[in-house]
């Protein structure tokens, strides 16, 4: 693990706003669990955990919390100015930093989908919701490391995203939802598991491809960003 990897894992678990990544898994794991124990039909309960709570709100507000504080923090509380005074090419911080929040967002989403998944239908549909959900790590994590350097107000902005766009008007303007990284995730998790659960509204091969760009551009934004800031913290 690279020095700028270490330090950003630390000041993660470090901050109390790490504790605020547990209670929605859990309460995933939770409804999962109860739901199978009372012998719930999975048709009636699975839809609403694994998409409404695991996709819809536990996988976007994980990465948001995590995307956000990789960097944002760091130029809130002024602690960026040590890595930017070392001689380090911009994109040697960026990426360790994404790295980061994309296995932190991964880990802690992608263990309750798998079990509650494999407790909906199998384990095949609980592999594919984790790998799923890894690769939608990525692509929000991308998006909210660059929102933390673009504005002063990056959590507003991802919960816009989140809420609005992706909650509001992904369920009434089906155009919207192609721009959607949820939608996404559950496009891939339909195909590497096909089932009933999911109901994928966004071709696959369209899923891909904007998953990777999203990622791939929206970090390339993060890197150019970041070398516009002086050793104040402030962009010139």
């Amino acid at each position: 693990m690279s020095t700028v990897s270490w330090i950003t894992a630390r000041g993660l678990f470090g901050r109390r706003r790490f504790l605020l990544l547990f209670p929605l898994p859990a309460l995933l794991l939770v409804l999962a669990v109860t739901s199978r124990a009372l012998g719930v039909d999975p048709g009636e309960w699975g839809p609403p955990v694994l998409v409404g709570l695991g996709l819809a709100v536990v996988l976007p507000v994980v990465a948001l919390i995590v995307g956000t504080g990789v960097l944002g923090a760091e130029i809130d509380d002024g602690t960026i100015v040590h890595i930017l005074t070392k001689p380090l090419p911009r994109w040697q911080i960026v990426l360790p930093k994404l790295a980061v929040a994309t296995g932190v967002t991964a880990a802690t989403v992608a263990v309750p989908l798998y079990v509650a998944g494999v407790l909906a239908d199998s384990v095949r549909l609980g592999l594919a919701l984790a790998a799923a959900s890894a690769l939608g790590a990525l692509a929000y994590s991308a998006l909210f490391l660059a929102l933390s350097l673009v504005t002063r107000r990056p959590v507003l902005l991802g919960l816009v995203y989140v809420l609005i766009w992706e909650g509001l008007l992904g369920n009434f303007v089906s155009g919207t939802r192609v721009l959607s990284v949820q939608q996404w995730v559950i496009a891939l998790a339909d195909r590497m598991a096909p089932t009933e659960l999911l109901s994928a509204t966004v071709s696959v091969p369209v899923a891909a491809v904007l998953t990777a760009v999203v990622a791939i551009c929206f970090t390339v934004l993060a890197i150019d960003r970041l070398r516009s800031f002086s050793v104040a913290g402030e962009t010139s």
